[in-house]
């Protein structure tokens, strides 16, 4: 299959899809839990195989359509459940990222019959990554560690953390998490520190699945089984602006986050394959640009040639003898 049609773009939207009638139900054992049936996996791939095109689209030049689907093939029990329009969906704006569901910097999640793209810190950082920044820290300070923050203190003295030995479990529960990025000119940036309170506060006031997980006296959201990874992603959200550099791809990325917390489609917030290409050529005119005012350019432009002073000649006597006397 080609690329999308606008009717199918409007059902992925509206999650208006219906279950094709060659994917099967998931299965499920005596406790619920999903299990993997590779028949089921293997009509769920080819079904997915179905928009290759779309996909090689999405994708950026370093990363195949094989190496993002066998990140998918791990997820096959999840995406049974869901529908396919939420599943499209999903994978579309993970792709179009540049992200790899993979657990580390994306993750593909089932919300009731509904899937989502979440991406995780280390995919911000990897975006991040394509401009100015050289490098981002992301740490953990836990109750028996050593941490100073004076935000108004000179870079480079402003954070001390002195992890305390030991186990993780010894080092006590996790109180605080911060995150700084280093740019590719040596300098670092400010640094965000979020403690438990305030991740408690960004939980409960943008994830719609964990209000509706807390209604229904669930707790199989994802920040109930993983809250410190989103509490460092929280972290890691607020660092743009304390960077220099061009932000729209990681606008766009926190705008299909955010759309993912809310329930709605997400893949149109990510950049289509012409305009992805079109931010990444202005990006790079833009470094370009920059590092010519940093470096003045040779002076190539020659001097213009200069007529030399000549001392003014005598008349010959013949032109003196053809002058008329005065009379």
């Amino acid at each position: 299959m080609g690329r999308l049609s606008l009717k199918e773009k409007v059902m992925v939207a509206t999650g208006a899809a219906t279950r094709p009638a060659d994917v099967p139900e998931q299965v499920a054992d005596l406790k619920g839990h999903e299990q993997v049936n590779p028949p089921m996996n293997q009509r769920v791939m080819e079904w997915l195989e179905r928009y290759n095109t779309e996909f090689d689209d999405a994708l950026p030049a370093h990363i195949s359509r094989a190496a993002f689907f066998a990140a998918v093939r791990s997820l096959l029990p999840t995406l049974a459940r869901c529908t396919p329009a939420s599943t499209l969906d999903a994978l579309l704006a993970c792709a179009r990222f540049g992200l790899v569901p993979d657990g580390r910097h994306a993750v593909i999640v089932r919300e009731g019959q509904m899937a989502r793209f979440i991406p995780m810190a280390q995919g911000y950082v990897d975006l991040m990554c394509r401009g100015e920044v050289q490098s981002v820290v992301v740490e953990v300070v836990r109750e028996n560690d050593h941490f100073q923050w004076v935000p108004t203190a000179p870079l480079g003295e402003d954070l001390v953390h002195v992890p305390a030995r030991g186990m993780k479990s010894e080092r006590g529960e996790a109180t605080r998490v911060y995150a700084f990025a280093w740019f590719r000119n040596g300098q670092r940036s400010r640094a965000v520190v979020l403690d438990r309170e305030e991740a408690e506060e960004i939980r409960d006031e943008h994830s719609r699945a964990y209000r509706e997980a807390v209604a229904e006296g669930r707790e199989d959201s994802y920040w109930h089984r993983y809250f410190l990874q989103m509490w460092m992603k929280s972290a890691v959200r607020r660092l743009p602006k304390y960077v220099r550099m061009s932000t729209e791809l990681l606008t766009a990325l926190m705008a299909a986050d955010d759309a993912g917390e809310a329930g709605e489609a997400q893949s149109f917030h990510a950049p289509d394959p012409e305009t992805a290409r079109l931010l990444a050529e202005a990006e790079a005119a833009a470094r370009a640009a920059e590092a010519s005012q940093d470096t003045p350019a040779p002076t190539t432009t020659r001097r213009l040639p200069v007529k030399r002073w000549q001392p003014r000649r005598k008349p010959s006597r013949r032109a003196r003898r053809g002058r008329k006397q005065p009379a």
